[in-house]
């Protein structure tokens, strides 16, 4: 095996992380060391919002092979390297998964990606160093750290499998959960916990999991391509209740466009993708307003319930958009950020939830 292209995209990746170190130290020149971390999951949070933001931007716009090997392109670090290689790809399909463009397209994704990583085993390295003053366990960016190394081997399969729908949707699933780890040590390094009722904390625990549900049937539509399998709303392609083939649209173990048998995949099967995804989202929403609604009157917490309300009027919004105006590229990275932000957001109301009541 040839390591010096995973020995150059790591060098590459220390030098990137080394910019935003660089400037949260002339930041805080002098901060303790919880407050050092706790600017760090704080930029971290910032970072992996926009990695999963950009994930959906090369997905969308066709660029996941734009490099069609890993971690570099063709070998190379940067697509200039590359040069050659991409310019035979483009010019033998013009039309094709790679080209100049989509080959930077991706290799940003990565080069984000990459950074973050580092910048991950910066904050476990040093949660470990300084575990006696910190309020958070160093298990918490150990555990960090392994979620991330596995979603960049998910990564890895993203390309080496051909943008296989079952990874593409764990990949960007482990990215929503990375954000989740990322919010929960946040709060905890700040330490800003409120008393929650049982029967809240409960209910926040489900309206997550059927967050998190809504998301994966999301990914799901996404990475099969089936925004556009029903026109019109709120009927699906001129009715309520159309033809559907859930068999092939959840068969997990498949290619990209072709069925479980190998066949090409029936457009029955997409449009039973998306009627679960829209259908779904009914009882999504009303957990999240119904949780928005305890968040103002019973437990106080009015800023987390605009926030939540707001959120989730965006979602319902974009996702309309996506149908009615044929998925349009703005409203789909909205859709994706604003799944984005209510795991951020749920996270955080979860570990202030269960940090004690004293902590400040």
């Amino acid at each position: 095996m040839d390591f010096a292209p995973i020995l150059r995209m790591t060098l590459l990746a220390g030098a990137l992380a080394l910019l935003p170190l660089g400037w949260l130290w002339l930041r805080q020149p002098r901060a303790r060391a919880g407050e050092r971390l706790a600017a760090l999951t704080a930029l971290l949070l910032f970072l992996t919002f926009d990695l999963i933001v950009f994930g959906a931007f090369t997905r969308l716009s066709d660029s996941g092979l734009g490099c069609p090997d890993w971690p570099g392109c063709y070998g190379h670090a940067s697509p200039l390297g590359a040069a050659a290689d991409i310019h035979a790809a483009q010019t033998a399909m013009p039309t094709g998964p790679v080209t100049f463009s989509k080959a930077w397209i991706e290799m940003v994704h990565r080069y984000l990606a990459m950074t973050v990583g580092t910048l991950i085993v910066v904050l476990t390295v040093a949660s470990w160093i300084r575990r006696r003053d910190l309020r958070l366990s160093p298990w918490w960016p150990t555990a960090t750290l392994a979620w991330v190394i596995v979603q960049g081997l998910f990564g890895m399969w993203t390309v080496t499998l051909k943008l296989n729908p079952a990874i593409v949707t764990l990949h960007l699933l482990g990215g929503v959960g990375l954000l989740a780890l990322l919010a929960v040590q946040h709060q905890k390094l700040r330490g800003h916990g409120r008393h929650w009722p049982r029967w809240a904390l409960k209910l926040l625990l489900g309206v997550f999991a059927l967050l998190v549900l809504q998301i994966a049937l999301g990914a799901w539509v996404s990475s099969n391509y089936a925004v556009l399998a029903c026109s019109g709303f709120p009927q699906c392609n001129g009715a309520w209740w159309p033809d559907m083939d859930f068999g092939h649209g959840f068969t997990l173990k498949r290619e990209l466009g072709r069925a479980g048998d190998g066949g090409f995949l029936p457009f029955e099967a997409l449009v039973a993708i998306h009627m679960t995804h829209r259908l779904f989202a009914l009882l999504a929403s009303a957990a999240l307003l119904a949780l928005a609604y305890l968040l103002w009157h019973r437990l106080a917490q009015r800023r987390a319930a605009l926030l939540l309300l707001a959120l989730t009027l965006l979602q319902v919004a974009s996702g309309l958009s996506n149908v009615v105006l044929g998925w349009p590229l703005v409203a789909a990275l909205i859709h994706t950020g604003g799944a984005a932000a209510l795991v951020a957001v749920l996270s955080s109301l979860l570990a202030q939830a269960t940090l004690p009541r004293h902590a400040s």
